[in-house]
């Protein structure tokens, strides 16, 4: 039976995760430049704003070649939080909206941070658009916290917080307010392999992106308020201070798994 969890758990990963590993993998010549627009909106439509060289909002497709003389190291995938802002280079306005969103993509020079856009039709049906926004970055901004754990090391770190959440979901008797995240985090014991990094990631970073994108759905939906307020403040703080730690492990292993070196 379907449920909310598990329908998180189909749900396309964040959509800077894609933006950066279409792009690295165009950049080191392992997927054609005309792919890669489309693999990165799916079934959305995506546009740029204020990217250079254009005057209004145009197409991801017409945009993405700024970025054509770029290696794929310097593409990188940043998912910074309150608190921990690593990958950003430095305070400004691309480091503030990065933290609003909690997700962007570095990329040289500039910075692009996703937008969703809400649009309501004559008919009264709602659709949703993402407008990419580029930011320049400062020339003499540091590298800043480029020293993030690699594939490895994101993966263990990974394993043990999702370990040490169930155990303290349990004893918050989770069931009480999120019956279907029992099931789901159990799911995530049992990862089923399929992952949509495109060419060029070994074997580790696939198995972790394909985990983490999944856990990152749930922990979205763990995070809402439960339907009928099913738990007071004080239980919504102890459920806060159990998904912490595997939140803050999820976004390090997606972003190993996005900046992880490709191989041919």
């Amino acid at each position: 039976m379907s449920t909310p969890a598990t329908g998180a758990a189909t749900l396309a990963p964040r959509r800077s995760s894609r933006f950066v590993a279409w792009v690295r993998a165009w950049r080191a010549g392992l997927v054609p430049f005309d792919e890669v627009a489309d693999a990165i909106a799916g079934d959305e439509e995506h546009l740029v704003a204020d990217a250079p060289g254009t005057w209004t909002d145009v197409p991801l497709g017409e945009a993405l070649p700024v970025l054509a003389k770029l290696s794929p190291d310097e593409i990188r995938l940043v998912l910074p939080a309150p608190g921990d802002p690593r990958g950003l280079p430095g305070p400004g306005d691309f480091a503030g909206a990065a933290l609003d969103v909690g997700e962007a993509v570095v990329a040289g020079s500039l910075g692009l941070i996703p937008q969703v856009r809400m649009h309501t039709s004559g008919s009264g049906d709602t659709f949703e658009t993402v407008l990419w926004r580029v930011y320049p970055l400062p020339a003499d901004a540091p590298a800043a916290s480029l020293v993030l754990p690699g594939a490895a090391e994101a993966e263990a770190e990974l394993a043990a917080a999702l370990a040490e959440t169930t155990a303290a979901l349990t004893r918050l008797d989770v069931a009480q307010w999120r019956p279907e995240l029992a099931g789901a985090l159990e799911a995530l014991r049992r990862p089923d392999g399929t992952t949509d990094l495109p060419p060029g990631f070994d074997p580790r970073a696939r198995r972790l992106f394909a985990r983490a994108a999944v856990l990152d759905r749930v922990l979205a939906l763990a995070g809402h308020a439960a339907p009928g307020g099913a738990i007071n403040n004080y239980e919504a703080q102890q459920r806060d201070a159990a998904l912490r730690p595997l939140t803050t492990a999820c976004r390090q292993a997606l972003v190993a798994a996005c900046n992880a070196p490709l191989r041919p």
